[in-house]
């Protein structure tokens, strides 16, 4: 009798494409994958597990068996606003290490560890040690500066006007060139993180340098890559696409970027080196804590992504 073939596992974060876009289709399964149905009957099929983030557009629409699917396969759905400038909604297809959640809460409630991973990330970010005996709060000034810099001289560097990063969500057309493009960029680099936060196990609103937001850790994580991937792309295409549709030319450039710079092979080794800094151990099951009845196999895929 032949062997059956092995049960479906989710790919690692590191050997999936970055992210792909859809809009005005239906995303729905076909012969076990994905596929996309335009208004006209077009079917296009998505490679099953092989794409980190689906970024989901105006005029998509996404049947049960899609949403099903990306659950088992590890594929986050983002619902985002057209040219992917505002983020509406995420389905979680992570977050199954209950003590990777318990470890991270941990070293954020505590203020000694905090300020221990927070000068971590602030080294990785800018390849320096910061000054010593400075609270969180004053890292968080130190950086604000740098990064202002940074954005003038990456502006002056391509050519483009810059006077500050702003923007206001409620009317995003109403920003200036960079800044739209700047926030297209940054909404792509937002969805692969999370995507990779999730599939290491972690939760996105446990920050440590930002707070209070669904998305505080995402934000942590990617603005330690934002000036070696999206921020440059903005800027090029500010510089240089003044018609059209700048903002799905940035995003184009930045799916490239993500695999030119293997991004999603670094996100989740860089968080255990950031949170490794914290010098605690994940924690243990106390010995009245009931385990699993049915132990389950090591998975194929990351440590969030269920088997």
């Amino acid at each position: 009798m032949a062997d059956l073939l092995p049960p479906l596992r989710p790919i690692p974060i590191k050997e999936r494409l970055s992210i792909l876009f859809i809009e005005r289709g239906r995303l729905d399964v076909l012969d076990g994958a994905f596929v996309v149905v335009d208004k006209s009957g077009v079917r296009t099929h998505i490679p099953i597990g092989g794409v980190a983030c689906l970024m989901l557009e105006p005029g998509t629409r996404v049947s049960h068996a899609a949403c099903a699917l990306a659950g088992r396969v590890g594929t986050l759905l983002v619902w985002i606003g057209e040219a992917g400038v505002r983020l509406y909604s995420a389905g979680q297809p992570g977050g199954a290490r209950s003590d990777r959640l318990l470890f991270q809460a941990k070293l954020a409630l505590d203020d000694d560890l905090r300020l221990k991973v927070v000068r971590k990330m602030y080294a990785i970010r800018f390849g320096e040690e910061p000054p010593q005996r400075r609270s969180v709060e004053q890292l968080r000034g130190i950086e604000g500066a740098r990064v202002r810099e940074m954005y003038k001289r990456l502006a002056k560097k391509y050519g483009v006007e810059w006077h500050a990063r702003n923007y206001d969500t409620s009317e995003w057309d109403a920003g200036d060139l960079p800044n739209r493009c700047l926030s297209a960029a940054t909404a792509c680099l937002y969805g692969v993180t999370e995507a990779a936060v999730l599939a290491a196990g972690y939760a996105p609103a446990v920050g440590f340098i930002h707070t209070g937001k669904p998305l505080s850790f995402v934000y942590d994580v990617a603005d330690i890559y934002k000036f070696d991937t999206v921020v440059p792309v903005a800027f090029q295409v500010a510089a240089k696409v003044k018609a059209g549709n700048p903002e799905r030319e940035v995003r184009l450039r930045c799916r490239d970027i993500f695999r030119e710079t293997r991004l999603l092979e670094r996100i989740i080794p860089g968080i255990e080196d950031m949170l490794a800094a914290g010098g605690i151990e994940l924690p243990q099951a106390t010995p009245e804590q009931v385990g699993p009845a049915i132990p389950e196999p090591k998975p194929l895929g990351d440590a969030g992504h269920r088997g």
